[in-house]
């Protein structure tokens, strides 16, 4: 069956829909011996599609885990400069790609899976997934900031983000620890918008994503997802509500320690 050349790398798990267009562009992919276009339909039982000189292959069976990445950690697969990568995390029998990003002093929820399709789907802003954080502040922040946080910080160079639901986290055990719940997810925004606010960030943590909590993960473990997180996920979450993190039921906690 014929289809789009993107399409068929994230079918294979290759990436999503839109990371596999930037490997098109780069000249990864031949098709019948002949490089690849953006955009040509092909049908992966009859053409013969390599990437980076070797056949595509079907991706394995789709699989779905959440992953509490710790501080240091990268969210890529390739190392740098000798850092622990989360493919280090999960054992690589499993071809896992991350959803999205957590900077390398940022931990917490990390979604990973082989299904390009909705990996897309999750970080397209399209779909507005909701992303929680717990963040703690190098100092209590005042109401007039909590406040102009929510309407959207102004950079210095008059980029504005996105509101956002920011307030006091009342779990924190000082009063320095806030909730930050995001619809967009520009790079280092959380960062960016405390400092904006003179406030700088000392600790990061995603506890939520798409309606899905961390629970009791701790920093290093992952799990299979349930399959009622995964109707979850599939769900498109409408623009301008505010999608409460449900209580799910948590299968088993696998650990494997960091390397």
């Amino acid at each position: 069956m014929g289809m789009r050349l993107q399409k068929a790398l994230a079918q294979a798990g290759i990436a999503s829909r839109r990371a596999s267009e930037e490997i098109v562009r780069a000249g990864r992919v031949r098709v019948n011996g002949r490089p690849a276009v953006l955009g040509m339909v092909v049908d992966p039982a009859t053409d013969a599609i390599e990437l980076d000189g070797l056949p595509l292959v079907a991706a394995e069976t789709l699989t779905y885990v959440m992953l509490n990445k710790p501080p240091g950690v990268l969210s890529s697969l390739h190392s740098q400069g000798g850092k622990p990568t989360v493919r280090d995390l999960i054992p690589q029998a499993l071809r896992l790609y991350p959803v999205g990003r957590l900077d390398l002093q940022s931990e917490g929820l990390l979604l990973m899976t082989n299904d390009g399709t909705l990996a897309q789907r999750l970080t397209h802003p399209r779909y507005g997934h909701e992303k929680t954080y717990r963040v703690l502040l190098d100092h209590r922040p005042t109401e007039k900031q909590l406040d102009a946080w929510r309407k959207g910080p102004v950079l210095a160079d008059g980029t504005r983000f996105a509101p956002a639901l920011v307030h006091l986290d009342p779990e924190g055990s000082e009063e320095r620890w806030i909730e930050v719940v995001l619809r967009e997810g520009q790079k280092r925004q959380l960062r960016r918008s405390a400092e904006a606010l003179g406030l700088r960030v000392r600790r990061l943590i995603r506890v939520g994503f798409g309606g899905l909590s961390l629970g009791g993960l701790r920093p290093g473990e992952w799990r299979h997802l349930t399959d009622a997180e995964l109707r979850i996920l599939r769900q498109d979450a409408p623009r301008g509500t505010v999608v409460r993190r449900p209580t799910t039921g948590r299968s088993k906690v696998e650990k494997v320690g960091n390397r």
